[in-house]
């Protein structure tokens, strides 16, 4: 089973983030008041995220990541946080430089998609699923998380998530 989570938002955030509610985060983005936000090297991981992405990857799943950057200079640096914090190893998957989220996915190939729901750069119409061709998505389950309340929720067991309920 291959698993692409989303890494900005869904597994990861600034780290002027922790500790704050969640809809102080998304503030934050909006208003664009935090130096930590544009500092990509810096994000923390949201909650137990490594718990349960390690968890899946060590009952057999290929944890695979996607990114929101357009260039590999700053895919780099998330690459520098996935390191640091000892994220289950996985590739990290990107637009270059293209708005399209068609090719990154076609190339990843996951069963499944875990992406938060966007709500501070503009909801469902910047999410990925939602703008995949509908052969693609036919092809991979979605889960959608809300932005910045991470995965923690999610089942334990990968075969679990298979019957998650997309949320948006």
């Amino acid at each position: 089973m291959r698993i692409l989570v989303f890494l900005h938002g869904t597994c990861i955030m600034h780290k002027n983030a922790l500790g704050l509610p969640r809809d102080q985060i998304i503030k934050q983005i909006i208003e664009d008041t935090d130096e930590s936000i544009s500092d990509f090297a810096s994000y923390i991981p949201i909650g137990d995220v490594i718990k349960k992405l390690t968890s899946w990857y060590n009952q057999g799943a290929e944890i695979l990541y996607l990114s929101s950057h357009l260039n590999l200079e700053d895919v780099k640096k998330d690459e520098i946080v996935l390191k640091k914090y000892k994220f289950p190893e996985g590739s990290i998957f990107y637009r270059r430089e293209k708005k399209d989220w068609n090719l990154p996915i076609e190339i990843a190939k996951p069963d499944i998609i875990i992406e938060d729901d966007c709500e501070s750069i503009g909801g469902k119409s910047q999410m990925t699923y939602p703008n995949l061709k509908p052969e693609l998505q036919s092809k991979i389950t979605s889960i959608v998380t809300k932005e910045f309340a991470g995965i923690d929720h999610l089942p334990n067991y990968i075969s679990k998530l298979i019957d998650q309920v997309p949320l948006g």
